[in-house]
């Protein structure tokens, strides 16, 4: 019952994800982190088959640090965007990735942005996204409280009230979350929100 989610405010983004690795009626792990840094100022939040999570998300990430090695200069979090969008594409037609993803990234001449892109390549622009059983009650609570010049601390409160919707709500609903954000001063965790242990 994976859950990921994001959100643009004033200046930073923000990506939420659970983290629980769990196959059928087991729960593997509970603190499996899926929002993977993909350089200082990117974040990509990840849903779906545990296997093709790791291994695309891995070969993106390598795949942008190598363009800024080769190039001296990093990829936009746009052109991060629209790679994973070409790869999701070719892979589609040979042997498909069953992963959505949320991207998240800051630029200093545009500022904070958020991608939506999932598992058949559809790429859009957005001010918030969610996938998995969870963005039912999260995208819910984003249409009623989400506003573009939030504060980290609006988003923060946004991203918990949307946590705590989910577990009172969802019937097999993931335990813990992290949270991490981007802004101008990179890419980080924020926290983690945890009611089991590891």
């Amino acid at each position: 019952m994976e859950c990921v989610f994001g959100m643009v405010g004033k200046r930073f983004a923000l990506v939420v994800a659970d983290t629980s690795a769990v196959n059928s009626i087991l729960v593997h792990k509970s603190n499996e982190d899926k929002i993977m840094v993909l350089d200082s100022h990117k974040l990509m939040g990840a849903s779906g088959e545990a296997g093709d999570r790791a291994q695309f998300t891995e070969y993106v990430q390598k795949n942008v640090a190598l363009y800024h090695f080769r190039n001296g200069i990093p990829l936009t979090t746009k052109a991060a965007a629209n790679f994973m969008r070409g790869e999701l594409a070719t892979a589609l037609r040979k042997n498909p990735y069953m992963v959505n993803i949320v991207l998240a990234g800051y630029e200093k001449e545009t500022g904070p942005s958020l991608y939506f892109i999932d598992y058949i390549a559809t790429l859009h622009k957005v001010e918030k996204a969610a996938f998995g059983y969870g963005s039912y009650f999260s995208l819910a609570m984003m249409d009623r409280h989400y506003h573009p010049d939030m504060t980290v601390e609006e988003a923060i409160k946004l991203a918990e009230q949307c946590i705590e919707e989910i577990r009172s709500r969802l019937v097999v609903a993931p335990q813990n979350f992290v949270i991490k954000i981007v802004d101008k001063d990179g890419a980080r965790e924020h926290s983690w929100r945890r009611t089991t242990k590891d």
